[in-house]
């Protein structure tokens, strides 16, 4: 069941959130390093799956929900909320905001379950290691103005818009389960969204998994087609690296990547 505070608070930020703006200076939204920084075209919500993300975990730390997690992963998770442009390139490292997590204390909980780091650090724009929210915050977050205004308002709706498209029930209703020998046809995958949702996703894959799922909306946060165009063929399509089948491979982390955690 979708938390239903959460629902709230969405839709009250949102309600109260200026998405569209008739002056000229609109599609100016910050200053970056005294550059005038383009406002977003549209947000892509990009999902992992932990199964093909945590098989090639070599190393673990207390911080890598792959080691750490108690019972296997059978969802997708959250990779980020990322402000993108229609001509294929993306704003990032906005202004000069550092993450703090006492801003999103409450987010806590659901953030460690929905949204765990799947590594044992990530690059923030300010340089030197972080968070993995700390590296999406200051990333994309910061570029989701004026659609997005703060960081809290940033992680309760990519929360909000990720249980509403709950992509891992849509798949598992059509018969798409994680398995370790099944493979599965990329046009079903694709069609069991397209039906759920009326719009097309993206996804990327590695070694043959699928590794990621993106669907992407528009600035009022309405579901939009996701499209990716080759810079060389200047072909449009919606998927890319993928094969024709496709594994959801489970995963369940296993006693000897437990030894390569440090002391610390």
């Amino acid at each position: 069941m979708i938390p239903f505070i959460f629902l709230l608070q969405f839709t009250l930020s949102v309600a109260s959130t200026p998405l569209n703006d008739s002056s000229a200076d609109a599609i100016i939204s910050q200053i970056k390093e005294g550059r005038e920084q383009r406002e977003l075209d549209y947000f892509k919500l990009t999902l992992q799956w932990p199964g093909t993300v945590c098989k090639g975990t070599d190393s673990c730390c207390s911080s890598n929900a792959c080691c750490n997690r108690s019972g296997a992963f059978a969802d997708f998770t959250i990779h980020g909320l990322w402000p993108d442009y229609n001509d294929g390139t993306w704003p990032s490292c906005c202004n000069g905001t550092s993450f703090d997590e006492k801003e999103i204390h409450t987010l806590l909980d659901p953030l460690k379950k929905y949204w765990p780091s799947l590594s044992c650090s990530s690059s923030t724009c300010h340089g030197g290691k972080g968070s993995f929210w700390a590296h999406e915050w200051e990333k994309h977050g910061t570029c989701s103005y004026p659609v997005i205004r703060d960081e809290y308002s940033y992680f309760l709706t990519t929360l909000n818009v990720f249980f509403k498209y709950n992509v891992t029930k849509v798949l598992n209703d059509a018969g798409y389960l994680p398995s370790n020998t099944e493979k599965y046809p990329l046009g079903g995958i694709v069609s069991a969204v397209e039906n759920a949702f009326h719009v097309t996703p993206s996804l990327a894959c590695s070694e043959g998994a699928l590794q990621e799922l993106r669907l992407c909306f528009y600035k009022d946060l309405k579901p939009r087609d996701c499209v990716q165009t080759d810079s060389q063929s200047g072909i449009i399509s919606s998927n890319f690296s993928c094969p024709q089948y496709v594994s959801l491979p489970a995963y369940e982390p296993s006693g000897n990547i437990f030894k390569l955690v440090d002391s610390s």
